[in-house]
């Protein structure tokens, strides 16, 4: 049997990538494809070896495995470097016939583990991306983004503050404006009054996260959310006087890459839920701490409906 190798990051897998393994699988009886990764890489190496695992889940012929990079020596010139990559391989795996790659390492890597070397496209000229492209502008090389890499590259916009400022209706807006997705307040779908439980609280909380989770599966590039774990704090502390732990563990579950605080200087509308009219500001000053505490930065969203509409246009679009 003709066994086949191709190392890399993979810091995010893309489509050029995926073609490598493609082809290196037409010289090979097995691939092996062997991901490294250390401690301090910007991308978590469990993410990684998910989407790799995903994306060939159903080519027995590919092996997909992680190995700790404690071996390599990035001072060393490329021959020894690669020396000391084939000496770790040889410990690693059975061995191997086909070193294939699109970098210069590969000849004098494969001559030392033996093997024959194969080169794919060095010079970028089928699939025209990288990893450190990716990584610095993944809007820009959106579409060589596998669809299981996306929701990494996902940027979460939250639109924060008290009630009747406006939050669902510009999540809307936006979503459209976008042509993405956004995420509405879930307590809505749960809770039809503000007589409700803890149980009810931590059962709200748990539904916004995996709801955020869900979009962002399917969202492009931007994902609008109309609330937050801090808001659901807030009210929890506002009506029954305390916040389980729980609620705590589950902010940090998701992280916003910007957030919107909208003032209150548009008109106060009752809907059946909405109850605080005459504790706007204090209200107000609440959400605005919460935030300071948690030295999260904010942009200020206030004036009409369409100053507040071109305000967060500009500000999303140097997004991208």
């Amino acid at each position: 049997m003709k066994r086949g190798l191709v190392i890399g990051k993979f810091m995010s897998v893309h489509r050029g990538h995926m073609a490598l393994i493609e082809f290196a699988l037409a010289y090979c009886d097995e691939l092996i494809v062997s991901m490294s990764y250390t401690n301090s890489d910007p991308i978590p190496h469990t993410l990684r070896y998910g989407w790799l695992q995903s994306l060939f889940k159903e080519n027995s012929k590919i092996r997909v495995e992680e190995s700790f990079d404690d071996f390599d020596d990035e001072n060393l010139p490329l021959d020894e470097r690669t020396k000391l990559w084939a000496t770790f391989i040889e410990r690693r795996f059975p061995k191997i016939d086909v070193v294939v790659s699109s970098e210069e390492y590969g000849i004098p890597f494969a001559r030392h583990l033996g093997a024959v070397s194969v080169s794919y496209d060095p010079l970028r000229n089928q699939v025209p991306v990288s990893a450190t492209k990716i990584r610095n502008n993944p809007f820009l090389y959106w579409d060589f983004i596998p669809e299981v890499v996306k929701p990494y590259f996902v940027k979460l916009i939250c639109f924060y503050g008290p009630e009747s400022t406006g939050k669902s209706t510009m999540a809307m807006q936006m979503a459209a404006r976008f042509q993405t997705e956004y995420v509405p307040e879930v307590a809505r779908e749960i809770v039809s009054s503000n007589d409700f439980t803890l149980d009810d609280i931590v059962r709200i909380a748990k539904a916004q996260n995996e709801r955020v989770k869900e979009k962002m599966k399917t969202a492009n590039k931007l994902l609008f959310c109309d609330t937050d774990l801090i808001t659901t704090q807030i009210y929890c502390r506002h009506y029954l006087k305390t916040v389980p732990a729980i609620l705590y563990e589950l902010e940090k579950e998701i992280k916003y890459d910007q957030y919107f605080l909208f003032d209150i200087d548009v008109p106060w509308v009752a809907d059946g839920l909405r109850d605080l009219g005459s504790n706007r500001m204090e209200m107000f000053q609440t959400f605005e701490m919460e935030l300071s505490n948690r030295k999260i930065c904010y942009q200020l969203v206030t004036g009409t409906w369409g100053d507040r509409e071109k305000a967060i246009t500009k500000s999303v679009d140097m997004l991208f």
